[in-house]
């Protein structure tokens, strides 16, 4: 066989370009939730805010229950095989946007009455094929971490290489709100957004992944030695034995539920300040306007927080020897400060600039958490991935909150909590301790 070399470039090239995929779409399923509370939540009003983050809860549950699936698979059939399943799987979940759509239009009466609130079938069926995006993000960042973390590249530590692709995701993540706002709602006023302006968006979304699946069957993704079990061997330890991986899938529940919390409902705030005439302006603008479209601040608050990741994890990528310990516990401690300031001052624009601390916690706790694992380290990365599940909790939890006391302002102290715990684990629960038992 004509492999290439381990260090080449073009599996971490590879990796990196369907990374930015599951960035871009993630946020893009997060976007949905202001637009789709018009669309298809316009007649309801008591569980309006709940049914909205419902849209990420079922995203964030498909890696709940199906992380774990992915290092089954890659011990099993390797880690090109389960990426192509896992790309096979997200153009099931865009199909099922776009047949939400189509519904919607065609059968928009039919629904169930929850509540005194009337939900239209198109909604359930967005809910599913957003359950099915997660869990196609899911099992390809199975694949996707442990891969990078090992794949040697000359000069690169693991904790760098993982910042050099979360940038690129994150270039997928900033520019998301603007591409639902501006190309698949084309400008429109948010309260006249209508679900029949999904279907052909989508279906051109899904040709492009069918695309990227096709090209990537046919590339050559060289296995990672030491990283899975292979050829009948057995793990005799359980993974949850290693204390510092499973303080780290609490981290990552925990720093999750923080990241999407801001990134997905950062905008529903803004629309409620806004609704109230609070006066939320950007330079003394009311809109942004880009390329003759009207974008509104929402999607400008959105772009700013999760292109702070951007430019967090591209400077912290020229860093070859940071502790990542020591980065976590500075950016944990940074962002509870912001986060606090942003409450008490009600500013989302100081909320939005915690993006910048968020920016590095991934890598800094997978890193650690996946530290000296060897060949668990797949099956690691699978259970890891289910933290991730903490996206799902806290969004809706904010949701509810913000229903129960019809404000957001303090939905936030639970973006605080999360921080403590992150803090906690850098400073006790990244430390590695021999088995107990």
């Amino acid at each position: 066989m004509n492999a290439q070399k381990p260090n080449s470039l073009g599996p971490f090239a590879v990796l990196t370009f369907i990374y930015f995929i599951v960035g871009f779409l993630t946020t893009v399923n997060g976007q949905f939730q202001g637009p789709l509370k018009i669309a298809f939540l316009s007649h309801a009003e008591e569980l309006k805010n709940t049914l909205t983050t419902l849209i990420s809860f079922f995203f964030f549950l498909g890696y709940l229950l199906n992380s774990s699936l992915g290092g089954k698979w890659i011990n099993r059939h390797g880690y090109k095989t389960t990426l192509l399943r896992a790309l096979s799987v997200m153009v099931g979940g865009l199909l099922c946007y776009a047949l939400s759509s189509w519904v919607a239009v065609h059968y928009g009466d039919y629904g169930i009455q929850l509540a005194a609130d009337h939900i239209p079938l198109g909604y359930f069926i967005f809910l599913f094929g957003s359950y099915l995006m997660g869990t196609s993000a899911a099992l390809l960042q199975v694949v996707i971490n442990p891969y990078i973390a090992a794949y040697e590249l000359p000069g690169t530590q693991p904790v760098q290489r993982m910042n050099i692709v979360c940038a690129i995701n994150s270039f997928g993540t900033t520019i998301a709100p603007f591409f639902v706002t501006g190309v698949i709602f084309a400008g429109v006023a948010l309260e006249s957004v209508t679900a029949n302006q999904l279907l052909l968006p989508f279906l051109m979304i899904t040709l492009c992944i069918v695309l990227t699946t096709v090209v990537t069957s046919r590339l050559h993704l060289p296995d990672i030695q030491g990283t899975r079990a292979v050829g009948g061997e057995r793990l005799v330890r359980s993974i949850w034995s290693f204390r510092h991986l499973t303080l780290g899938v609490v981290a990552i529940f925990f720093y999750v539920g923080a990241e999407v919390s801001i990134g997905v409902n950062v905008n529903l705030h803004a629309m409620e300040l806004i609704d109230a005439g609070k006066g939320l302006s950007f330079f003394g603008k009311e809109h942004l306007v880009w390329w003759g479209l009207d974008l509104g601040i929402p999607a400008l608050l959105a772009t700013l927080y999760w292109g702070g990741f951007m430019v967090g994890r591209l400077t912290f990528s020229f860093f070859d020897r940071i502790s990542p310990r020591l980065l976590l516990i500075a950016t944990t401690t940074i962002a509870i400060l912001l986060t606090l300031i942003a409450i008490l001052t009600n500013n989302l624009w100081v909320l939005v600039s915690v993006g910048l601390c968020h920016s590095v916690m991934w890598s800094c706790i997978f890193t650690l958490a996946v530290e000296g694992l060897k060949q668990y380290t797949s099956k690691a990365s699978g259970v890891f991935m289910m933290g991730v599940f903490g996206g799902a909790v806290f969004p809706v939890l904010q949701g509810v909150w913000a229903d129960a006391c019809g404000s957001w302002q303090w939905t936030w102290l639970i973006v605080i909590l999360c921080e403590l715990v992150m803090l906690y684990y850098a400073l006790f629960g990244s430390r590695i301790k021999e088995k107990t038992a």
